[in-house]
């Protein structure tokens, strides 16, 4: 396998991608295909439309809130200070993305003042694991990317880096869901291993820790890489894209059923519940395979990936 470093950008800042690339993959859009290939379909071929839950958007709610709590000074980073965060960052949300006000029926006022509060609940428990008075992260929403196989970019968003004085690597990923059964904890891991074999191939370092934060259940999981782990894992991935390709080409993408299948929003159009696929597109073959790396990739908001 060969690498080669792309970019490391903050916020939404297009990607640099090279002329050799013909290809690009997100964690999330691989597990999709690692998970079930219909689903992958439906999200990156059909592109049809998912309703975000409450969970959801709770979710991205929290996560906006834990970045913006490292723009205050260390010794103002409290319980408090987080909790103030929350209601100004719904009313961000909202102007931005207007749709989701619609999650609450009439606008309901109890209804909203319950969701603000539950996001509180996560921040606490955020708290009972981590003391951020104590932590200067080096990035935070951080998209990395990096080159594999000569032509496929492979990027994500970081929920937040730390780097230690002596240059160890910690990749910290939030998790508003309580902590995983086995299935989800793998897709979860799945995603933190794509940000470590981003970080080797770029920066030369094996991350020394991936951390997971589950807020609900206020549980750490932490992960520790190597290298021939990474280079493994960027086999699987180059293996998974390849895999994608065929199926393109094929226009065979098959659904996998499993426990997951509970909290698909494509039901109705999945074969295994009595539903049928839209017909496949037809540009799909001519689609730009790189749309994807030239800006933030958009999975439900708030979606515990």
């Amino acid at each position: 396998m060969t690498a080669e470093p792309v970019t490391t950008q903050q916020q939404t800042a297009p990607a640099q991608v090279p002329p050799t690339v013909r290809a690009s993959l997100s964690p999330s859009r691989a597990a999709d295909f690692k998970t079930c290939p219909l689903l992958y379909r439906f999200r990156s071929i059909d592109r049809l439309p998912e309703r975000p839950s409450v969970e959801q958007v709770r979710g991205t709610l929290v996560h906006a809130v834990l970045e913006r709590l490292f723009d205050l000074p260390a010794a103002g980073r409290t319980p408090t200070a987080a909790g103030d965060l929350v209601a100004p960052q719904w009313d961000r949300l909202v102007t931005e993305q207007p749709e989701l006000a619609g999650l609450f029926p009439g606008d309901d006022p109890a209804a909203v003042a319950e969701f603000l509060r539950s996001a509180t609940a996560l921040l606490d428990g955020y708290f009972t694991v981590e003391d951020p008075r104590r932590l200067e992260p080096a990035e935070r929403e951080s998209l990395i990317s990096a080159v594999v196989d000569d032509e496929l970019l492979i990027r994500g968003y970081l929920d937040r880096l730390d780097v230690a004085p002596d240059g160890a690597l910690r990749v910290v990923d939030y998790k508003t869901g309580g902590a995983p059964r086995e299935a989800f904890e793998a897709r979860a891991l799945f995603q933190l291993k794509f940000y470590a074999l981003v970080l080797w191939r770029t920066r030369g370092v094996v991350p020394r820790v991936l951390r997971l934060l589950y807020l609900r259940d206020a549980e750490v999981c932490d992960y520790t890489p190597d290298a021939e782990e990474l280079e493994r894992f960027e086999r699987t991935v180059v293996a998974l894209w390849r895999a994608i390709e065929q199926a393109t080409e094929r226009r065979d993408f098959r659904p996998r059923p499993s426990r997951l299948c509970d909290w698909c929003s494509h039901q109705a159009h999945c074969p295994t519940f009595g539903g049928t696929p839209p017909p496949f597109p037809e540009s799909a073959a001519s689609a730009d395979p790189l749309r994807d790396a030239r800006s933030r990739p958009a999975p439900p908001p708030g979606a515990d990936e």
